[in-house]
């Protein structure tokens, strides 16, 4: 048995995106002590190879009798000077890229019998992850079949560590020909046999984690830069759970993957296995393994025979176990609990409920976590784990074991600071149509008492810290210029997804705000998304004109803030006819200041502001078009008002049974059209244009946002532009032809007589 030595006290979570309580996963290299810096002690172009000579930290020696204990020798002068001088002559582009190749094949010939040294040399080691990225494929996998038996050397140490990923880059890079397959294949297999005679030093050292998290999605054949599978931001786990953004069980690998290999996968993943169950205690606790194994569940997923053999040795158990339904006994789910409150493991058994076969996920949820959920919701590790268990509930039974334990808690998590579990909570009770009232109403009871009135809601929710931490909390007020909480944002965006019935109490607050405090709101990037999300809402479209009311005289500098952009976007389009034309005056004033912003080319287009200051009669007479078109489609289909939509679609479910397809789909693209329409006379404007720059690059901050009020249209569908001369002679026609048409239909007969 391989023994680990001694392990380091794992971190305290630190906020991230989720606030206070949050905790993003602090995996770069910089920040796990993986920068190539030589320590201060010495000066020595090997100082940052440790007294054993493995390149390891000194908290993680391995008195292992098995291990191949290798002492680095230091490199000849003649060696130095000759890779110093083939350093020297590709910096100095000495060397045509045709013969590039060759001299990098050259240097690597000379390697031979020295990659170790070589690899581990802080300054040598820069020049060799030069010849690897210039080499060929046949000098890269000598190369590399040469040290196979020092990878794991190489691998865990400073230096080494970036030329081993350089080399597995490489190798990544080549396979886009497929001839070259073969070899590969061969010599990632000379690197991998070795590499499972003994993982779990890879596994749990600093560097040599991040090298085996590279080599399996190599294996797995996605690309080493992907950061959804190694180095996934919490933003991106968030949006999944809160559902902002659809769930990715299957992490999509078909569609990003490249030529992989499974084969490989399989045995190291099978190697890692065998060293987990020799050495579970360990490898549960510690930081690096964690990483390592994370990466490998993402991998994995969709995999369920894979993942029903990987993941119950994580837990103590067995497939078989898991199998027979009596697999997690009371000291095992126990001993599970106290785990999930380490920040190693808690951070494992996120992934792998997220990834988790359901008859995995059903066992655990029934065997380890039931009459557990407060007590872990209340831990600072422990409420992640809950938070990704109930984004996960795939059921409303689950749902009702859940909302038992947590219904009633939602005051004392938020004084806990542990709001992530409430949004988790109010999005899994969203995505599954379950308790969706009593959420809302246990929220606003948490917030405010019986004998208050309701308007302090959203105030105190957009401030949790200050509002909790404050002593006199019936003496509390809005804190200007403070920065509104991240969750307690989230959770509002959440509030607002639900039925107008449900929400009333949230809509007569945010509507009860003063004009400062809607506008300090629409400047910070939490609050503005809370307006948007309100706008976007199942409320009257009269409580939401009567917010956009309370911003008029501010439109133009919240146009020129990035996230105060969308917000005025989202009141143009939700604003009647009046409201948009004072919203497009105002943006005029800041015009010259808006085309040097990132997202201001974007918004002029969008709300044609050149065609309103060239020709406001036209532009007006459009706008009426556009609204008279979107009347005439509500008249017909029912509005969204009266029949509630999801995901801000303009049909029902009912009225889509119903309808007419041809007739559905003509509308959407004329509403289409009138809503993408160019803006006209740009050509003979006196406005000062960027003609190509800022409409390529406002694609870029065009938030994709599932609250558009039409159908986007396709490129093509422009061709009708409106020309100097006003609206085209041939949509004009056809608009004519479509009245027309429309009206003998309503009332032939008073047509006839």
């Amino acid at each position: 048995m391989v023994s680990f030595g001694s392990k380091a006290l794992p971190l305290r979570r630190l906020g991230g995106i989720m606030g206070d309580e949050d905790n993003s996963h602090k995996r770069s290299r910089k920040k796990m002590g993986m920068s190539r810096k030589p320590d201060k002690q010495s000066n020595s172009f090997d100082a940052n190879v440790n007294k054993n000579g493995s390149g390891r930290g000194s908290h993680r020696q391995s008195d292992s009798e098995t291990q191949r204990s290798v002492v680095r020798k230091q490199v000849d002068p003649e060696t130095t000077k000759y890779f110093s001088e083939i350093a020297n002559l590709i910096e100095s582009n000495g060397v045509d890229m045709e013969e590039r190749s060759v001299v990098c094949g050259n240097a690597l010939e000379e390697a031979r019998g020295k990659e170790f040294e070589l690899a581990t040399d802080y300054y040598l080691s820069h020049t060799m992850q030069t010849l690897l990225e210039g080499c060929d494929v046949n000098s890269l996998c000598s190369f590399l079949r040469s040290c196979a038996k020092d990878f794991p050397s190489i691998a865990m140490d400073r230096s080494g560590s970036h030329v081993a990923e350089t080399a597995i880059k490489s190798l990544s890079q080549h396979l886009q020909d497929n001839d070259v397959y073969s070899v590969v294949e061969d010599t990632l297999n000379a690197i991998c046999k070795v590499i499972v005679k003994n993982p779990g030093d890879l596994m749990c050292d600093c560097y040599g984690s991040h090298v085996l998290r590279s080599l399996l999605s190599l294996f797995k054949g996605v690309p080493l830069d992907s950061s959804e599978f190694n180095r996934r931001k919490s933003s991106s786990v968030l949006a999944e759970r809160l559902n902002f953004k659809a769930f990715r069980a299957d992490m999509d690998i078909s569609q990003q993957a490249v030529q992989g290999f499974p084969g490989l996968l399989d045995f190291l993943v099978s190697g890692m296995s065998k060293c987990i169950q020799n050495n579970i205690k360990t490898m549960q606790v510690d930081q690096y393994s964690s990483l390592v194994l994370q990466s490998a569940l993402k991998l994995l997923a969709g995999d369920e025979e894979k993942l029903l053999q990987i993941i119950p040795i994580l837990i103590g158990c067995t497939r078989e176990e898991i199998l027979e339904g009596d697999s997690i006994k009371t000291t095992k789910a126990r001993n599970i609990l106290y785990l999930m409150k380490e920040t190693a493991f808690s951070h494992l058994m996120e992934v792998a409920l997220e990834v988790a076969p359901e008859v995995l996920y059903n066992e655990m949820f029934t065997k380890v976590f039931r009459n557990s959920l407060f007590e872990l919701s209340s831990h600072h590790c422990g409420n992640f784990v809950i938070q990704a268990l109930i984004s996960h509930a795939g059921s409303q039974d689950q749902m009702e074991v859940i909302w038992e334990e947590l219904g009633s808690k939602f005051k004392d998590l938020l004084k806990m600071g542990k709001s992530g579990v409430i949004a988790s909570l109010i999005a899994a009770s969203q995505r599954l149509h379950i308790y969706e009232h009593k959420c809302c109403e246990a929220l606003a009871t948490a917030i405010h008492s019986s004998n208050e009135s309701s308007t302090c809601i959203v105030p105190r929710i957009l401030f949790l810290d200050s509002y909790f931490y404050c002593e006199d909390k019936s003496n509390w007020n809005w804190p200007s210029g403070a920065k509104m909480h991240v969750m307690g944002s989230l959770i509002l965006q959440g509030v607002f997804r639900f039925q107008n019935e449900f929400i009333q109490p949230f809509i007569t607050s945010i509507t009860s705000l003063n004009a400062d405090n809607i506008l300090e709101a629409a400047k910070d990037s939490a609050g503005a998304r809370v307006i948007e999300a309100f706008l976007s809402s199942d409320a009257s479209a009269k409580l939401k004109r009567r917010l956009i009311m309370k911003l008029r005289g501010h439109f133009g500098e919240l146009s020129l803030q990035s996230s105060g952009s969308f917000t005025v976007e989202k009141c143009f389009t939700v604003g009647n006819i009046s409201l948009r034309e004072a919203i497009v005056s105002e943006l005029l004033t800041v015009q010259s200041e808006l085309w040097n912003t990132k997202q201001g080319p974007h918004l002029m287009r969008k709300l044609d502001v050149d065609g309103f200051a060239a020709r406001p009669d036209q532009w007006r007479s459009r706008q009426e078009s556009k609204q008279s078109t979107f009347n005439e489609f509500y008249s017909t289909f029912g509005s969204s008002e009266t029949k509630p939509s999801k995901n801000s679609s303009f049909l029902s479910d009912d009225s889509k049974k119903t309808s007419q397809p041809n007739k559905i789909k003509q509308m959407r693209e004329e509403i289409a059209h009138l809503q993408t329409s160019p803006a006209p006379f740009l050509s003979t404007t006196g406005f000062k244009r960027k003609p190509n720059k800022p409409e390529k690059s406002s694609k870029k901050f065009a938030r994709n946002s599932a609250d558009e009020d039409v159908p986007k249209v396709k490129k093509n569908q422009s061709n009708n532009i409106v020309t100097d001369e006003g609206t085209s002679q041939s949509m004009h026609k056809a608009e004519k032809k479509r009245h027309r048409e429309d009206v003998l239909q309503k009332s032939p007969k008073k047509l006839k007589t």
